[in-house]
């Protein structure tokens, strides 16, 4: 029988507890398992890093949100990308990734993976066109994608970048933690693996750090395992208890973070002091088609360019106050950061620079009067 996602969020892997009848997972907070004779585990538990039942309540369940068979819970998002490159790729292979992704994500490569041998192409993820030319035939092992892309909320047409990865014989991986799983499923749209950083939306209350990978193929996805396991950045079960928790309501808060984000960006949009407003959802938007064919809504997610520039723009995030500065994202608070001093200070001098008057919001789920009255005084 079929559910919809808000009924898998609540009960997929979370059964109630067989000795109990706990209807809420328990933590399971243990490193190691009595074992019923020599090779016989129990359950087939035998150690935490290999398998928690905590953690696979949480990985049965974002697997269910994903439309994937395998799940796989991490320490950071961050994490789940160092063993995904790891398992897919090796010395001499070749990545694209957006051209304006992750500051994170771009130090991870630019950084760590190239110093073992892997090469990487920035590319307009937007234009297939471009990251086609990008595609080195014969090395690429990946695309990497994320939609939208984080900090400048480009689009990319998933469908039409797996023709493109596929073609090459490389695989398509999408980073859909600016999306979540309820407003946007990638593997519907031809995505290999798709990436969280559960920290984010998922979670969702800012109170636990987290990654996953979900694998369209289940073969692909016990390879993923495998490496989960060897490299050992597992997520601990508290952890995968509050992801757990903070699952439950994704799709109600996505709801309130979508209504809110769409009036701020109508405020913002024309205001005397902005430059640009960069929402999906707004028609002016270049990926406003593509986000309204692969996304159910557009997100809570809004960066916009500060109309006096860079100091203009770092005066806004500093004189905020319902919007916290912070880094991080997709928490029930709104945030407001400085990508080019903050979260993206890593790309400073690389392609990848964001430009020195982007302001990114992550809207929240307050009352939304409150939050654009907060940036009418601090727009100044």
């Amino acid at each position: 029988m079929s559910h919809g996602f808000d009924t898998l969020a609540i009960h997929a892997g979370q059964d109630p507890e067989a000795r109990t009848g706990a209807v809420i997972p328990p933590i399971y907070q243990t490193s190691t398992y009595a074992q019923d004779a020599v090779g016989a585990p129990r359950l087939g538990y035998e150690y935490s890093r290999s398998g928690n039942p905590t953690r696979d309540a949480l990985q049965e369940c974002l697997a269910a949100l994903e439309g994937g068979p395998v799940g796989l819970a991490f320490a950071s998002g961050l994490a789940a990308e160092d063993a995904l490159l790891r398992a897919v790729c090796k010395p001499g292979d070749h990545v694209v990734i957006p051209d304006d992704a992750y500051g994170g994500t771009y130090r991870l490569f630019a950084r760590v993976a190239e110093r073992w041998g892997l090469d990487y192409t920035p590319a307009k993820v937007s234009d297939p066109d471009a990251v086609r030319a990008a595609v080195e035939p014969g090395r690429t092992r990946i695309v990497w994608v994320e939609t939208p892309t984080n900090p400048l909320l480009g689009i990319a047409d998933i469908a039409a970048l797996a023709g493109v990865a596929h073609d090459a014989g490389a695989l398509l991986v999408v980073d859909n933690t600016f999306a979540s799983p309820y407003l946007q499923q990638p593997i519907a749209h031809g995505a290999d693996v798709v990436v969280h950083s559960t920290t984010k939306y998922i979670g969702g209350h800012s109170d636990v750090v987290g990654g996953a990978l979900v694998a369209a193929d289940a073969a692909l996805g016990e390879e993923l395992r495998y490496h989960q396991n060897a490299m050992g950045a597992i997520n601990g079960p508290f952890d995968a208890w509050l992801t757990l928790r903070g699952i439950k309501t994704l799709g109600v808060r996505m709801d309130r973070h979508c209504d809110n984000a769409e009036r701020i960006a109508a405020y913002l949009d024309g205001h005397a002091k902005v430059g640009q407003v960069i929402y999906p959802g707004l028609p002016a938007h270049p990926g406003h088609e593509v986000a309204a064919k692969q996304m159910s809504r557009f997100g809570g997610m809004i960066s916009f360019r500060a109309a006096g520039g860079e100091e203009h723009a770092v005066e806004i995030c500093n004189r905020s106050k319902l919007f916290i500065l912070a880094e991080s994202l997709g928490g029930v608070e709104s945030l407001i950061e400085h990508p080019g001093r903050m979260t993206h200070a890593s790309a400073a001098g690389s392609p990848l620079e964001v430009p020195g008057d982007l302001v990114r919001l992550s809207v929240g789920i307050e009352t939304v009067d409150d939050l654009l009255a907060d940036l009418e005084q601090a727009l100044g």
